[in-house]
């Protein structure tokens, strides 16, 4: 049916929800360690995540890409010089796209938390740290749940935009994910329509998946509630 790239498009949606998935691990973890930040009472702090998304969110996606691969293969390895050390460094295309596309939607993250963090009543963290506990504590057995139900639908709305931007690491030089399979199968079969098709039903699938996923899990973290 695909000229007998089925088993290669295979590999490659493999590779494209790999590339997703680890750059949602890291934007996850810059959301809530920007959300931390721009709520903590430290200027510097909140200076420096403020910087982090407004700048982020006013620049191009692809632009992100670009410069995460290039420039700061560029830094580490002009640091490489600094140390005397003779290997060349390069950062491989799967997971410059990774660092790219997860520092670029980190910058989202950090708002959807910061938001859901402002929803929870404030009451609920003082009554537990008048209780004696840690606020690492208060923060992962109190707020953190509750946090949760007001930043799903947030998380969910960013990683299907995030999954989506995959398509992009292909311009890095990643030969592997669904869009430069595609590219190279069309070249050669001159049958574009086919393979750019079976891209998007690929996408649409991971859509429908992600979808069902995170129904399941606004209703889990809403169970107990009227």
């Amino acid at each position: 049916m695909l000229y007998g790239y089925e088993g290669r498009f295979l590999g490659g949606m493999a590779v494209t929800a790999g590339v997703a998935v680890c750059a949602l691990v890291l934007a996850l973890f810059l959301g809530l360690s920007g959300a931390a930040a721009k709520l903590s009472g430290n200027r510097f702090l909140r200076g420096a995540a403020a910087f982090y998304t407004t700048v982020v969110r006013g620049t191009p996606e692809l632009l992100v890409i670009l410069l995460v691969y290039y420039d700061l293969q560029g830094l580490l390895n002009a640091a490489r010089e600094g140390l005397e050390y003779e290997e060349v460094w390069i950062i491989p295309p799967f997971w410059g796209g990774v660092v790219g596309i997860g520092a670029y939607y980190g910058a989202y993250m950090t708002e959807t938390f910061r938001g859901a963090i402002l929803a929870v009543p404030r009451g609920q963290s003082e009554a537990a740290a008048s209780l004696g506990m840690h606020p690492a504590v208060v923060f992962f057995r109190v707020v953190f749940p509750q946090m949760l139900r007001y930043a799903l639908p947030g998380i969910c709305n960013n990683w299907l935009v995030l999954l989506k931007a995959t398509a992009l690491v292909s311009v890095i030089g990643l030969s592997d994910d669904m869009m430069a399979v595609a590219s190279q199968a069309k070249s050669k079969t001159r049958d574009p329509f086919l393979f750019y098709f079976a891209v998007a039903c690929g996408y649409l699938l991971f859509t429908a998946v992600s979808d069902f996923i995170f129904a399941r899990l606004r209703r889990r973290a809403r169970r107990g509630l009227a």
